[in-house]
């Protein structure tokens, strides 16, 4: 495992591309969102999806939303209804999560139910290293445990099992994303977090 201590007032942004290489050979890494920590692997890589599942001893039937760099990256895996585009363009990037049915070109296993939950935070570290590919994100959390702010803390509670760490020190928020189902009609919010709709 590697840990790299990062200025996140001034990234060092051959860190992230360190961090991206790891990404793209399968590994797993923790870093900072606008929430909390989260866990990124690549979302076409099963074997490292499967990974995040393990460290976080995560039920595979529960699924796990993907960070993107923008939403026109965000439209090579879901579809946008054309009644929430301008939700989705008010709010991203930011602390929401929103839930929407996968593309028909989507022919991994990463979508359970075929709905994905699309995250673009506001971090520029986070941004990028998925601009390459999507990555998972979820709380860098065991399932059912408590969010930890450092990554100090979250290491030893994962029993160190992540390839990289981006350390930004501990985060401002205890909170996670709000997640916004926009599957339906109208919208529905599943849980609320830091954002508000």
């Amino acid at each position: 495992m590697k840990i790299a201590k990062v200025d996140p007032k001034k990234p060092d942004w051959t860190v992230i591309d360190e961090a991206i290489d790891a990404l793209s050979s399968g590994g797993v890494v923790l870093y900072p969102t606008d929430t909390i920590y989260g866990l990124g692997a690549n979302i076409f890589n099963e074997k490292a999806v499967e990974k995040v599942y393990n460290i976080k001893n995560r039920d595979y039937f529960k699924p796990i939303s993907a960070c993107v760099s923008s939403i026109e990256e965000a439209l090579l895996i879901v579809e946008i209804p054309f009644n929430f585009q301008n939700l989705i363009s008010k709010h991203l990037p930011g602390p929401f999560t929103f839930i929407l049915n996968e593309t028909p070109s989507m022919h991994i296993n990463f979508a359970k139910n075929h709905k994905i939950g699309i995250r673009i935070p506001e971090n520029d570290m986070a941004r990028r290293l998925s601009q390459n590919f999507p990555i998972t994100s979820t709380s860098a959390n065991l399932a059912g445990e408590k969010t930890l702010k450092t990554p100090k803390e979250i290491i030893n509670q994962l029993n160190g099992d992540v390839d990289f760490v981006i350390d930004v020190g501990p985060l401002d928020s205890d909170l996670a994303s709000t997640v916004v189902d926009l599957t339906r009609k109208e919208p529905k919010i599943l849980r609320q977090g830091l954002g508000i709709l």
